[in-house]
């Protein structure tokens, strides 16, 4: 009995399939989900601490090393005990010390102003984040001052803030008696501290505008639309929305309050009147490059680094706790 011979789609369904077949067969080595070596899969885990090993060598290098071999360095004496073990000896020489005292003081006084020092660049960012007229200027005029070198912001504001300068001959058109700006120890802190301000807070400003940019806008819309003033919207939803930047920019303006201020205060009062503008960055220039003690100038550096990690992460955690309360 003759049987019956397919059709040609039947044929053609046939070919089909079988080339499929032996496609997948040609491409099975190469797909995600074949099995893989044991060699292949090891260079696979390894790769990540191959990429991150220069960073880690540079940081230990350049970072940790030296930080370490100061932090040794601060248990030794100085003069004719150079190089020789002193235990806490500089330590209870800085505890010791006025000058110290004073800036320690000083950098308790600069932790109470931080929020100040927050809080201006901050609002200048959402004015300009807001558009108010004339913003692209303003954000130009702002940063301008972070470019100016501080010993050139020293000496033009020595000249302004002078006890016959143009401020106090303002004041006087009002009335108002000559204040000594960098000659009274109660308020000279305070002026080299506006003057600092005044000169690094468009770095701030920056980093608050690029946080502006990741701030969902719908969210402005309807505080306004639910009849939000400006306050409101401020308090909450531009701070809550900025929790990380701010949070940044807190911990970067206390590293700068603390050790960019050299210049100024060389400049602008050399840590007087009466040591009042001393801080541990002066003190330890002092020590080392006047008094020729770097070991005493190792245990204030490791002081002032102390200081600065905990001041950091006590205001990241109170800053957290603030941010879940809202």
């Amino acid at each position: 009995m003759r049987t019956a011979e397919p059709s040609s789609s039947a044929r053609l369904a046939g070919a089909a399939g079988a080339g499929q077949r032996g496609l997948r067969a040609a491409i099975r080595p190469f797909t995600p989900w074949a099995r893989r070596s044991p060699g292949s899969a090891r260079a696979e885990r390894l790769a990540p601490y191959v990429l991150v090993a220069p960073a880690v060598l540079i940081i230990v290098a350049l970072r940790l090393w030296p930080l370490a071999l100061g932090v040794n360095f601060s248990f030794t004496g100085d003069g004719e005990l150079n190089g020789t073990p002193v235990g806490l000896g500089n330590y209870l020489e800085l505890a010791a010390d006025p000058l110290f005292q004073v800036s320690l003081r000083n950098v308790g006084l600069l932790v109470l102003l931080l929020p100040v020092a927050v809080a201006i660049p901050g609002l200048l960012a959402t004015f300009i984040y807001l558009r108010v007229p004339g913003h692209r200027v303003y954000r130009s005029v702002y940063f301008f001052p972070a470019v100016l070198s501080p010993v050139i912001v020293g000496a033009v504001f020595n000249l302004m803030l002078g006890y016959d300068g143009p401020l106090n001959s303002l004041l006087g058109t009002v009335g108002a008696g000559p204040v000594d700006w960098l000659g009274d120890p109660g308020i000279a802190m305070f002026t080299v501290v506006g003057v600092h301000v005044w000169a690094t807070f468009g770095m701030a400003l920056v980093v608050f505008l690029a946080g502006f940019s990741t701030l969902d806008s719908s969210l402005l819309d309807a505080a306004r639309v639910d009849g939000a003033s400006l306050r409101q919207s401020i308090w909450h939803v531009i701070i809550p929305s900025l929790t990380r930047t701010i949070q940044f920019v807190f911990v970067t303006t206390m590293i700068g309050m603390l050790t960019s201020m050299f210049g100024l205060l060389f400049v602008m009062t050399s840590g007087g009147p009466e040591g009042a503008t001393y801080l541990p960055e002066y003190y330890i220039w002092h020590q080392q490059g006047q008094l020729n003690r770097p070991a005493l100038a190792s245990a204030a550096s490791t002081v002032l680094f102390v200081v600065m990690l905990v001041a950091g992460l006590l205001q990241i955690t109170l800053l957290r706790r603030a941010g879940r309360q809202d």
